[in-house]
């Protein structure tokens, strides 16, 4: 099991993993040896993930996420298979512990009164320069 936060633990055999060949320089490696890696996780049917952290992941994922609730995880910053595939495990983790937390809610606020009257002061003095400019008073020839 891997361990994402006290209470959620997630089985590996949920995790899938390609390996495809990365885009790059690296010579003629690049074209032999499939080192980056696309993992793939189903966040939609995912029974490790609470209700709460599974809508947040969905909406955390943005593009990632497919129309069938898959997070795809692409990694390619390395040249090993290892280094990748432990790259998009730690990026998952961390994406999956960010969607734990949870929020917190907004507390409504509104403007102090000194606030309010800084703002009003400003607008003043901001609208008694702009009245000093004009057109000069015409000159007598």
């Amino acid at each position: 099991m891997i361990r994402i936060t006290r209470t959620i633990e997630i089985d590996p055999a949920q995790i899938r993993e390609k390996f495809i060949r990365a885009s790059g320089p690296g010579g003629q490696n690049v074209n032999k040896v499939a080192t980056a890696v696309q993992l793939r996780f189903n966040v939609k049917n995912s029974p490790s993930l609470p209700e709460d952290v599974r809508l947040r992941l969905l909406r955390l994922g943005g593009k990632r996420i497919t129309q069938w609730g898959v997070l795809i995880i692409d990694a390619r910053r390395y040249r090993t298979r290892q280094r990748n595939r432990q790259d998009a495990l730690d990026r998952l983790i961390a994406l999956i512990r960010r969607a734990a937390r949870k929020p917190k809610p907004r507390r409504k606020t509104k403007p102090s009164l000194a606030s309010k009257q800084r703002r009003l002061d400003a607008k003043k003095r901001r609208g008694r320069v702009k009245s000093l400019r004009g057109p000069v008073g015409a000159s007598e020839d």
